[in-house]
């Protein structure tokens, strides 16, 4: 069984689909659960100019940082809601980087990730982030099929 599992998400439902499912492998198999949300920085002059121009109803979208706490907040509630025991992360990287540097910071048996983005000409031209990390990290994959 597993100890220590981490899976990604940026919040969409898709990723949502991919926390449910490790947070039930995690509670089957009592595994710390490491939920990892990775982001950019923005640079203050490049937010204020942003937020400037921004509607209301939307100018809390530039800060990609400030996003990032809600993210594993609810992540984390809906990975506690089937009873596994949950730890986050916020990570300054990409994907794919971000969820390879947790795994292998902690020992991880398994890194959950969502099917989506695996299609189409454009997985051939830049990847995906479930081929990068299967192809690059020395533990376990299981990609949950999200794009149903």
């Amino acid at each position: 069984m597993y100890t220590n599992i981490v899976v990604g998400t940026d919040g969409s439902a898709t990723a949502s689909k991919a926390v449910g499912k490790a947070a039930e492998i995690a509670a089957m198999s009592q595994a710390t659960l490491v939920v990892v949300s990775a982001y950019r920085p923005v640079p203050e002059e490049r937010l204020r100019s942003e937020r400037a121009g921004a509607p209301q109803d939307i100018a809390y979208m530039v800060n990609r940082e400030e996003d990032v706490g809600r993210i594993l907040e609810d992540a984390k509630k809906l990975a506690e809601s089937v009873g596994a025991k949950v730890v986050t992360e916020s990570v300054d990287s990409g994907p794919s980087e971000a969820l390879i540097d947790v795994a292998e910071r902690i020992g991880a048996e398994l890194i959950v990730v969502g099917s989506q983005g695996m299609t189409g000409a454009k997985r051939y031209l830049l990847g995906s982030v479930p081929n990068r990390i299967a192809h690059n990290t020395p533990c376990d994959v299981l990609i949950v099929k999200t794009d149903l």
